[in-house]
């Protein structure tokens, strides 16, 4: 038997090394992450097919896929009347029949088959031309030779066969002859990473079985229970992927529970006489929880890590600035990290109208400063004559220095890097750190991108306002649609015209954007005001733009995405999103949530072309159905998926190799309450931590938030 240490090595080979794959092969799979052979192992078939049972040659009918076994009569190559394309044909026989098979223009194999051989058969049935069937273009095996009785394993043929995605020139067939391989290569036994107890508990079979039986199932295994992630070796391998990431996630969560604050905040009489003396309105019975459980968290030795997730327009900003004063009133500094200038701008404006109610002062830190007037702002932040520093990705360069930070506040988080949001926290001393998002966060994916952070919530909306009206027309309806802006209008009311802005067409979509704003000005609304607002606009441009609307100078602005988050303009009460087809269900969402910030009703109009996909009006329709922020991102997650959820590997989800956060959610869960008992258990110590340790870096890395 070979060493744990040789069966370590064995997986850990690189996949180059393989039979058929070689250094352009590797190249592919390295593409999709596949650089070892336990990655490969970890890349399960997408689907199976039972190729087992074959059928007899007398009993096959047109248009079916089928699996048979007999002996080579003949074969040969044949010509035909088009240049260079020629077909080799084979004449089959078993006990019942014969059957021809042709293989187009793959003259290759008249030195692969040869007469006598045996062979297993899988593909589709056809009519001849001629007369008679044929069996065209199927995956073969060569079982033996007439003077060979005995039949090896077959891997194509004959079996339940896994189907894996294309790879690069890496076609499902040559996969399954490199995945074979490397499981032959592996030992009898491989060193299994699932800690003893809780492979026990979970009744799993050995990694070495787990794999060899998820790849080639044996006779007998349920398609149905294949194809639904089901047996007990695919759900072992899926629950060991997710056991490792939630070791990893309460690991790094401990770490951060033994970190303590130089400073502990207090909040006192003074602190509450001043939010109130800041706060124009009362808060919503969700806001004030929300708040009181940051506040709770800031007075902790700890630094807190929480997420604050709300719909759109549910007040997220003012509690987020309201925990913002406790720690100014400690004498503390605030980064506030928004992921676009706009939106930087934005909050900006408002977040200083509001501390000018107050003792403290604002900065803006974006990218495209002067150079003087950020040296100004860099200074002040430097000496704390800034006390919240408003800002997008150039908080965290490194000529940005802060007196004194001790709260971090990033908005719309998912749009940030794991790193981005690591420098900004170690530009202070340990300091607490609050995400929000307004696209809420499905529990199952709250389990593991945000499995670290304590959570809050606002789902009340905020008072004296309505449901937004979310109606589907194609454009045929398009001068009804027009109608209902004119109408609104005329009562006195602004309008949104938004185009989809997406960098495979930018510049034809900025063209058509703006040639839009031209037409609804001079043919369609000529007695209106019409504004055009765009990323690509000098930001002093936008900002008078956008002034502009808000000050209802303007009566229909036509908008890229830009305006997908921190607009707040009550009088708008009409949005018509084009080519709704194109965006995703939380940015039609986010984009709905510009309308209806005032106490009339409103109206969102998802303009479409004449033909849709079915996914694209399962979007649409989902939208149209509720105008639940929550049970939206529950929606989006079933129609995307998680890998798309996030947008990005960077934006802290990480992709799972074998599980699926939606078909296996019950796995996350019940792997989650396993790895919080494994590490209060007596496993959890010396070598066997340090082995689960190494094992959730090499899969993870920086996934999470640290």
């Amino acid at each position: 038997m070979r060493s744990a240490a040789a069966a370590a090595d064995a997986l850990q080979t690189p996949v180059q090394y393989l039979k058929g794959v070689g250094p352009r092969r590797a190249g592919d799979l390295a593409a999709v992450g596949v650089q070892t052979v336990e990655d490969l192992l970890l890349t399960l078939p997408r689907r199976y097919e039972d190729r087992a049972i074959l059928q007899s040659i007398r009993d096959l009918r047109p248009g079916e896929a089928t699996t048979i076994g007999g002996t080579v009569l003949s074969c040969g190559l044949r010509t035909t009347r088009r240049p260079g394309f020629r077909i080799f044909e084979m004449l089959v026989q078993d006990a019942t029949g014969r059957v021809r098979v042709a293989f187009l223009n793959q003259a290759f194999l008249k030195g692969v088959f040869a007469a006598r051989q045996q062979v297993l058969l899988h593909g589709r049935v056809d009519r001849r031309p001629t007369g008679g069937l044929q069996i065209t273009n199927p995956d073969h095996e060569i079982v033996s030779d007439e003077e060979d009785d005995a039949w090896g394993e077959p891997i194509h043929t004959g079996r339940i066969v896994p189907v894996y995605e294309k790879i690069g020139s890496l076609t499902p067939k040559s996969l399954r002859r490199v995945v074979h391989d490397a499981l032959q290569r592996l030992p009898a036994e491989v060193d299994d990473p699932l800690p003893d107890g809780v492979r026990r508990s979970l009744g799993a079979p050995p990694r070495r079985q787990a794999l060899a039986d998820a790849h080639f199932p044996p006779t007998g295994t349920s398609i149905e229970a294949l194809d639904r992630f089901g047996t007990p070796a695919q759900q072992r391998l899926i629950f060991e992927e997710f056991f490792f990431f939630q070791v990893g996630l309460l690991l790094r969560r401990r770490e951060s529970d033994t970190r303590v604050k130089p400073r502990r905040l207090v909040v006192d009489d003074r602190i509450r006489q001043a939010a109130r003396d800041l706060l124009p309105f009362r808060l919503t019975r969700h806001q004030r929880q929300a708040l009181r459980e940051i506040v709770e968290d800031l007075q902790r030795p700890r630094p807190m890590n929480r997420l604050l997730q709300g719909d759109v327009g549910s007040g997220k900003t003012i509690v987020a600035l309201l925990a913002a004063l406790v720690a100014m009133e400690n004498g503390l500094q605030v980064a506030f990290m928004a992921p676009t200038e706009m939106l930087a701008e934005q909050h900006y404006a408002s977040i200083s109208r509001v501390l000018s109610r107050s003792r403290f002062a604002a900065a803006l830190l974006t990218g495209t400063l002067p150079a003087r007037t950020r040296r100004e702002a860099g200074s002040r932040i430097a000496n704390g004559a800034s006390q919240l520093v408003v800002g997008t990705h150039a908080l965290v360069q490194g000529d940005v220095r802060f007196r004194a930070l001790g709260l971090a506040i990033i908005d719309e988080q998912h749009r940030f890097g794991v790193v981005q949001r690591a420098i900004l926290r170690d530009k202070g001393l340990d300091p607490d750190v609050l995400v929000m998002t307004a696209t809420p966060i499905p529990r199952t994916l709250a389990l593991t991108a945000y499995g670290d952070l304590d959570v809050s919530e606002i789902r009340e909306r905020l008072p004296g306002r309505q449901p937004v009206k979310t109606v589907i027309r194609s454009e045929a309806r398009r001068t009804e649609t027009y109608d209902l802006v004119r109408t609104e209008l005329r009562a006195g009311k602004q309008a949104f015209v938004v185009y989809p802005l997406v960098e495979e067409s930018e510049k034809l979509d900025l063209r058509a954007a703006t040639e839009m704003a031209a037409e609804l000005q001079a043919r369609v609304f000529p007695d209106a005001r019409v504004g055009l607002v765009h990323g690509r606009m000098a930001t002093a441009e936008r900002e008078r733009t956008m002034a502009a609307f808000a000050a209802a100078r303007i009566d229909v602005l036509v908008a890229t995405t830009v305006i997908e988050v921190g607009i707040d303009v009550p009088n708008a009460t009409v949005m018509v999103i084009e080519q709704a087809e194109r965006f995703g269900l939380a940015q039609l969402h986010q984009l709905r949530g510009r309308v209806g910030r005032g106490a009339a009703r409103s109206c969102c109009v998802l303009m479409h072309a004449a033909r849709l996909s079915d996914a694209a009006e399962a979007r649409l329709r989902a939208l149209a159905g509720t105008t639940d922020g929550f049970e939206i991102a529950e929606r989006d997650l079933e129609l995307r998926g998680p890998g798309d959820f996030f947008g990005t590997r960077q934006s802290g989800v990480p992709l799972f190799r074998v599980g699926d956060l939606l078909r296996d959610h019950r796995l996350m869960e019940e792997a989650r309450r396993a790895a919080a008992a494994w590490i209060d258990g007596p496993e959890a110590i010396g070598p066997r931590l340090d082995a689960v340790r190494s094992a959730w870096t090499r899969r993870f890395g920086l996934a999470g938030v640290a």
